[in-house]
């Protein structure tokens, strides 16, 4: 099986021991680093153990056939693009089970028409993590409020949605809530 581990992990910014320290339970720089260089056999189960390392999934670090990497050519910083240290790639987004999507229809504050917001959902009891972030809250008969979490009092979220002159919303005890992890831009 080809894997993708080393290149996720530098993508990551990450050293052998760093994942070493993160798998669960924890194991050696060398354990991570035959399994990437495919001197040891990467089992099912250590493929799932170094994918929650990285914080991606088991898929993302085996290469398939029809999956196309995309090649980092620079990296843009203080003193302009330069060539990448090492060979690297980006992972193309992927969906999971807890997302939910915004598509941007009319610009409004730093959004533009045509821009997909993607949403992570949130339990009641994890709300206060998405305080001073960009947030979709259900409403009752399918309508929703988009906008910055400002405070959650109790049950009572008040959300700023974008734009200048908006007024605040108070949604009241919603069933769940999705904050903004990833702007989907065409440009």
């Amino acid at each position: 099986m080809i894997t993708a581990i080393r290149e996720v992990r530098r993508a990551r910014n990450l050293t052998l021991e760093d994942v070493a320290r993160r798998c669960n339970p924890p194991t050696t720089a060398q354990t991570i680093g035959r399994l990437e260089t495919g001197t040891r056999t990467v089992s099912v189960a250590w493929l799932n153990r170094i994918a929650a390392a990285l914080g991606v999934t088991a898929a993302d670090l085996v290469r398939l056939p029809d999956r196309v990497d995309l090649p980092v050519a620079a990296i843009l910083g203080a003193d302009g693009a330069e060539a990448p240290r090492s060979a690297a790639v980006v992972l193309p987004p992927r969906a999971a089970p807890e997302l939910v999507a915004l598509l941007v229809e009319t610009g409004m504050g730093e959004y533009r028409a045509g821009d997909e917001i993607w949403c992570a959902r949130l339990a009641p009891q994890d709300f206060s993590r998405a305080l001073n972030r960009d947030v979709l809250v259900p409403r009752p008969a399918g309508r929703f409020v988009f906008g910055r979490l400002i405070e959650r009092e109790g049950g009572m979220l008040r959300i700023l949605p974008p734009g200048a002159g908006a007024r605040q919303q108070v949604v009241k005890d919603p069933p769940w809530m999705a904050h903004a992890v990833r702007l989907v831009r065409a440009l």
